[in-house]
């Protein structure tokens, strides 16, 4: 199936080269195949500034960015076309003349509890050594069981299962939606319900980035996007980007789409797990954007400014 005649007959996709951004980028590939079976597409396999600092954790580091400079680099040098990310690790800000004109359908978005021993984050026992990357999380599990030991952890889903493995933790969070994509679901021991763990903005949902003036491309993946998850993730991302949010402050955001609105929950957090500001507000779809000003703004009259400020020194 096509949506109508093009000229390009090739496709060269930017990916990180971690088991779940290659998964990432040949799902895309599949789904692209699909409805353009005369394009031939091929991958572009980049070690990006994040991977080749591993052993560094986002929350020491400018974050988001790592992840995805090299790729955008070869699609600004026209090295590659697109490129897959997950949008929860997409800078708030693209730069020029890169966009991202497609979101596909959301994955699972909520954090999930993996441990060789306990079921549940309920189960842990006290003092246990807790692994995560990310003071959002980190925050959020301190304020349920603020008797638990939170530890960085770094690397990639296999990394970090194989640190679970050789027993330094009790437990780790990770995403559902890597877990579920690279077939390891059946690690999970429970899922975080958003109320114990709201997610980060964009988090299971792949984002495509391009060009901006290559139109016809725009029209090319145009089957892949889902305007709901897209809708959704607006929402998000203009919270975050109005509180300067990144991976390197506790910040979280989740929208749902609700009888065709919108509700925003959003989170700041102090990373002790003792403050944590909440907002929530319904909004209508062709207002995704300014929900998520709004709802941002709630949160600093309550205070998330002060947070955050101290944070970013």
């Amino acid at each position: 199936m096509q949506t109508h005649a093009m000229t390009r007959s090739s496709l060269i996709i930017a990916t990180r080269e971690s088991p779940l951004a290659l998964w990432q980028a040949n799902w895309v590939k599949t789904r692209l195949e699909h409805f353009h079976p005369h394009l031939k597409i091929t991958l572009l396999g980049l070690t990006t500034s994040g991977d080749q600092r591993a052993g560094v954790l986002l929350s020491e580091v400018s974050g988001k960015s790592l992840f995805v400079k090299e790729l955008e680099e070869a699609l600004l040098e026209g090295r590659a076309d697109i490129a897959v990310h997950s949008m929860k690790d997409v800078p708030m800000e693209l730069p020029w003349g890169l966009c991202l004109p497609v979101m596909c359908e959301r994955e699972d978005p909520r954090d999930a509890l993996v441990s060789n021993h306990y079921t549940s984050l309920d189960n842990l026992p006290a003092q246990a050594r807790v692994g995560t990357s990310s003071l959002r999380r980190q925050s959020q599990l301190y304020a349920v069981r603020p008797d638990i030991d939170v530890k960085g952890l770094h690397g990639n889903v296999n990394t970090r299962l194989a640190c679970l493995d050789r027993g330094e933790f009790a437990a780790i969070i990770l995403a559902a939606a890597g877990l579920r994509r690279l077939n390891l679901q059946n690690r999970i021991s429970s899922y975080l319900a958003p109320e114990q763990s709201l997610p980060a903005a964009g988090q299971g949902v792949l984002g495509i980035e391009c060009r901006m003036d290559d139109t016809e491309l725009h029209s090319l993946l145009g089957p892949l996007h889902h305007v709901e998850s897209s809708l959704c993730v607006v929402a998000e991302r203009a919270m975050c980007r109005y509180l300067g949010g990144g991976c390197h402050v506790p910040v979280a955001a989740y929208a749902t789409m609700i009888e065709k609105k919108i509700l925003l929950r959003g989170l700041v957090a102090h990373p002790d797990g003792t403050l944590l500001l909440r907002a929530e507000q319904i909004g209508e779809r062709d207002g995704a954007a300014a929900l998520g000003i709004a709802v941002a703004k709630d949160l600093v009259q309550q205070g998330a400014e002060i947070i955050l400020s101290h944070l970013r020194k």
